[in-house]
């Protein structure tokens, strides 16, 4: 069964140790993305691993610490105003209305966007519908849950 979404969210990401961080629904958008800063390959042990540190000093969630992930693969990926990025792209996990979905993460700077995380199409597909009209459903869900546990 599909969920209703909104056109924006928050959301959690527990391996990046975000909570409630605002998301927005692209559905011209194929793979997600997340705002990085700092981006750099990594080779150890045989293996490929990426540093960032997420989000920026303007957003109130930036930590400043340097996370490590081994990449899945980079990517070719273009954005809305055509120009054409390779980008990194790590697994990790979305927590959106109390389930936890895998999701794809492509890395990329987006400071002079509003929103830090945007959702794409991969993770869309046979979870979600989108209702543009709406916003913040599973954030309004999770604050009534725990508003009832109290």
């Amino acid at each position: 069964m599909q969920i209703i979404i909104g056109r924006r969210d928050k959301a959690d990401f527990p391996e990046l140790g975000l909570q409630n961080i605002d998301i927005k629904i692209d559905t011209g958008a194929y793979t997600s993305s997340i705002h990085c800063l700092n981006i750099e390959e990594l080779h150890e042990d045989d293996k490929q691993y990426v540093t960032f540190e997420l989000l920026d000093p303007n957003n109130s969630k930036y930590s400043g610490k340097t996370l490590k992930f081994e990449y899945l693969r980079k990517k070719k990926v273009k954005s809305s105003f055509g120009a054409t990025e390779q980008r990194y792209l790590i697994a990790s996990t979305i927590v959106v209305f109390g389930h936890t979905y895998p999701i794809e993460l492509s890395l990329t700077e987006r400071s002079e966007m509003k929103y830090p995380i945007l959702i794409g199409r991969k993770l869309l597909d046979k979870n979600f519908i989108v209702d543009t009209a709406q916003y913040n459903l599973s954030y309004k869900k999770k604050q009534a849950s725990l508003k009832s546990t109290k």
